[in-house]
Order: structure tokens, then C-alpha cells, then sequence
């Protein structure tokens, strides 16, 4: 296994889990926002009011996006079997 095909499966790990956690945290980041503006119009300074929102739309979000996610998932661990696959094929090993 030479050092590039090591960066390139590092570097797919990498931007995989950019898309699994990207838009969850992009979503809790617009949601915490817009709480905290209404916070500081309405002066009402309760933690619940930040948490309980943003916990309700992550949840939304991981059931709306659980197929694609799981699939990206899928998809990754598939590829890292079939480069073992080919490793090993290359080296003569046998698992």
C-alpha cells in the first residue's frame, strides 16, 4: 500500500465526515442564531429555549437525512473493503 493511496483514503474519511456532520451543525448554528436574536429582542434568557429547539431540528434532520447518510456510509466502507481486497491480492495474502 504506498503512501498515496494512504492520503487519498485519509482524505475521503475526511471529507465524509464533512458531509455527515456539515449540515447538522450548519442547521444548529442558523437555529442557535436565530434563538439568540430573539432572546436579545424579547430579553428572555432561558437556556431551554436554546437547547430544546436545536435538539428538535437535529433530530428532524438525522430522520430526514438518515437514508442519504447511510448510504454515503455504505458506500465508504464498501470502497476501504474492496482496496484491502486489492492489497491483499497484490501481495499474496489471503484473509
Amino acid at each position: 500500500m504506498s503512501e498515496e493511496m494512504v492520503l487519498d483514503i485519509f482524505r475521503e474519511a475526511l471529507v465524509l465526515s464533512i458531509k455527515l456532520a456539515g449540515p447538522l451543525l450548519l442547521i444548529s448554528m442558523v437555529v442557535g442564531l436565530v434563538i439568540a436574536i430573539l432572546q436579545a429582542a424579547t430579553q428572555v434568557h432561558e437556556q431551554t429555549l436554546t437547547f430544546v429547539p436545536k435538539a428538535l431540528t437535529i433530530v428532524v434532520l438525522l430522520l430526514l437525512m438518515a437514508p442519504m447518510m447511510m448510504n454515503w456510509c455504505s458506500e465508504f466502507v464498501t470502497h476501504i473493503f474492496d482496496i484491502i481486497n486489492q492489497v491483499s491480492q497484490q501481495t499474496g495474502t489471503v484473509w
